[in-house]
């Protein structure tokens, strides 16, 4: 679903585990690595995207995650000209994401990439909390930045001591906040 703005409406999902470690997970084909996020269909609630994206791309159900957070608006960020689709309408200039902290509840074996006929990863991880923002592609990374930074809050056992050493990341003027 594309907005009037000509941004992808979707979510964006971080999953952590009771260390304050989140899943970050390899692009399928690629040494891209991201965090799951994936758009929403035609009449389809942000919550209820981020349940059918979570099952298709980290084979994880309701019962294996706890809710404990999300953004409070939604976050935008631009593709660069080179990877925008010029040909496809309509065009779509970028993502606009509700994002959503899980905790797995569950086994960690449960994490499944291959359930679905196209899956979107390859590998997974537990990593730091604040690890991504040095990792993500750049044109990412300022909402990244604010998904995390808002939902920390979220998670005591991400101690001040981690939550200062997140990297410093320049803002990007030309994105959409």
């Amino acid at each position: 679903m594309i907005d009037a703005d000509g941004f992808r409406i979707g979510v964006g999902i971080i999953v952590t585990n009771h260390s304050g470690q989140v899943v970050w997970a390899r692009r399928i084909k690629q040494n891209a690595w991201q965090f799951p996020q994936g758009g929403l269909l035609e009449d389809e609630p942000p919550e209820a995207a981020l349940y059918r994206e979570l099952q298709e791309e980290l084979g994880l159900e309701t019962q294996d995650v706890e809710l404990i957070g999300s953004t409070r608006g939604w976050l935008s960020y631009r593709l660069p000209e080179r990877l925008q689709r010029r040909h496809m309408k309509p065009l779509c200039i970028g993502q606009r994401q509700k994002w959503y902290l899980l905790r797995l509840i569950g086994k960690e074996d449960r994490i499944k990439l291959d359930l679905t006929d196209s899956p979107e990863f390859d590998r997974w991880r537990w990593v730091n909390y604040w690890y991504p923002l040095k990792q993500v592609i750049a044109f990412k990374r300022h909402v990244y930045r604010r998904a995390l930074e808002e939902l920390v809050e979220f998670l005591p056992e991400v101690n001040r001591k981690q939550r200062n050493s997140a990297p410093k990341t320049k803002k990007n003027p030309e994105i959409a906040q």
